[in-house]
């Protein structure tokens, strides 16, 4: 069982091209995903005008991802509510997460924990510009979260971006690789699924 990370800046893809690989390998990997880790809102940290600042570690309950993923490490199945990011419109959503020969991890700050960083085999950075990063988070607030463009530009400018230079980019030399994820969504994915179909054949 191989566990590889998957971090990156807030919009540069990363759960995009995770779900893509998922297609493509199906029951061959499987995802852990720090965002379904998320402390209830009242637990989250507020800034100086009292916004919740979701883009600091602290608000993930790495407890719950460690005894998850160790769970996952020993051949147990997970059921697992998907976090709704606090859309007062979204459903409630239950999901099965298996055991696979390929375990990813993903999600902004797992490079930073070392609890986790030191399980992973192989890890993997994200990158792409902020403007376009931006940009996609524009439209994932507004379609998925049902967040303003003005709150999203706040959150963005004020949390996002320290946040990143802070707890993220800083792990960006330790990964294995680093695929640029810009406007070419493809040769992104076919980058990233390359890597994956090297570890495999040295399995």
């Amino acid at each position: 069982m191989i566990i590889v990370g998957l971090s990156g800046n807030s919009g540069s893809g990363k759960t995009h091209l995770i779900e893509l690989l998922k297609n493509k390998m199906g029951d061959k990997i499987t995802i852990l995903s720090c965002d379904n880790y998320y402390k209830p809102i009242q637990f989250q940290q507020k800034d100086i005008n009292g916004i919740e600042n979701f883009d600091l570690p602290e608000g993930i309950d790495i407890d719950a991802f460690l005894r998850d993923l160790k769970a996952l490490r020993q051949g147990k199945t997970l059921t697992q509510k998907l976090y709704h990011f606090n859309n007062p419109n979204a459903q409630e959503r239950w999901t099965q997460i298996k055991p696979a020969p390929i375990i990813f991890i993903e999600g902004l700050f797992i490079f930073h924990f070392d609890e986790i960083f030191n399980l992973m085999d192989y890890k993997i950075f994200v990158n792409a510009p902020h403007d376009i990063t931006y940009r996609r988070r524009v439209i994932r607030d507004k379609e998925e979260r049902g967040i303003s463009e003005e709150m999203t530009a706040y959150q963005y400018t004020h949390h996002a971006l320290p946040g990143y230079e802070k707890y993220v980019f800083p792990y960006r030399e330790q990964a294995d690789i680093v695929i640029e994820n810009n406007q070419n969504d493809s040769l992104a994915f076919e980058t990233l699924l390359n890597f994956i179909e090297q570890l495999r054949a040295q399995q």
